[in-house]
C-alpha cells in the first residue's frame, strides 16, 4: 500500500510537468500522456485504499472496479501517444477509438473473470512491446529527440511487470517488498525516464520555432 501511495505521487508529479511543460506546445499530445499519467495516478491511489485497508471481500471487488478500468484506459492512451510520436504528431480518430474499445474489452473481461489480472500482464506485455519497437525505430531514424529515453522508460516498465508476475518474488530492504511492492518501486524509474523522453521532445520543438 505504501508503494501505491509513493506511485501515486509520482505519476502526480509526472502528469503535471508534462501538461506544464508540453501545453502550450502541443495541446494534443500533452492531453494523451497527462491522461494516461493521471489515470495511473487514480490507479495506485484504489490500489493504496485496496491493499492498505481492512474490508470485506465485496468492498475490495468495488474498489478493482474503477482500479481496472483505470489500468485499462491508461494503457490505451499509452499506445495513443506513441502512435501520435510515430505518425509524425497526428492520430486518426478511428484508431484512438480502437484504442479506448481495446481498453474497454479488457475491463469486460476481468469482469467476466474476475482475478484474471494475467489478463492485464497480457495486454500491457503487447502494448509495451509495440511501444517499444516504435521508439527504438524513431531513435535509430534520429526522428525523434527523447526517443532513447521512452524506449528505456518503457523497457523498465516491462522489466517491473515482468518483476509483478512473479508472485513469490520479494526483497528485504529493511522492509520486505513483495511483487506487488517490487513492481511499484521499479515503475517509479519508469515514469522518471518517459518523463525525460518527453520533455526533451518538447523542448526540441520550441528550439525549432526559434
Amino acid at each position: 500500500a505504501i508503494t501505491d501511495v509513493v506511485l501515486a505521487i509520482v505519476a502526480f508529479m509526472v502528469g503535471r510537468s508534462v501538461y506544464k511543460t508540453g501545453g502550450k506546445i502541443d495541446l494534443a499530445k500533452t492531453r494523451i500522456w497527462a491522461g494516461a499519467f493521471g489515470l495511473l495516478y487514480l490507479a495506485a491511489i484504489l490500489g493504496a485504499i485496496a491493499h492498505g485497508f481492512k474490508m470485506e471481500a465485496f468492498t475490495n471487488y468495488l474498489i478493482w472496479q474503477p482500479l481496472n478500468f483505470s489500468l485499462g484506459i491508461a494503457i490505451s492512451l499509452f499506445a495513443a501517444g506513441v502512435i501520435y510520436d510515430w505518425n509524425g504528431f497526428s492520430l486518426p480518430k478511428n484508431i484512438f477509438i480502437a484504442l479506448v474499445a481495446a481498453g474497454i474489452i479488457f475491463y469486460t473481461i476481468t469482469l467476466i473473470f474476475p482475478g484474471s489480472f494475467f489478463v492485464f500482464i497480457l495486454y500491457e506485455a503487447v502494448a509495451m512491446i509495440f511501444s517499444l519497437t516504435m521508439y527504438i525505430y524513431l531513435w535509430r531514424a534520429r526522428k525523434f529527440p527523447g526517443a532513447l529515453s521512452m524506449a528505456m522508460g518503457i523497457l523498465i516498465t516491462i522489466f517491473a511487470a515482468t518483476v509483478q508476475a512473479i508472485e513469490d518474488i520479494s526483497i528485504k530492504i529493511y522492509w520486505e517488498f513483495d511483487h506487488n511492492g517490487l513492481f511499484h518501486l521499479i515503475q517509479i524509474f519508469g515514469l522518471l525516464f518517459l518523463l525525460s523522453g518527453l520533455k526533451t521532445e518538447f523542448k526540441s520543438r520550441i528550439t525549432h520555432q526559434s
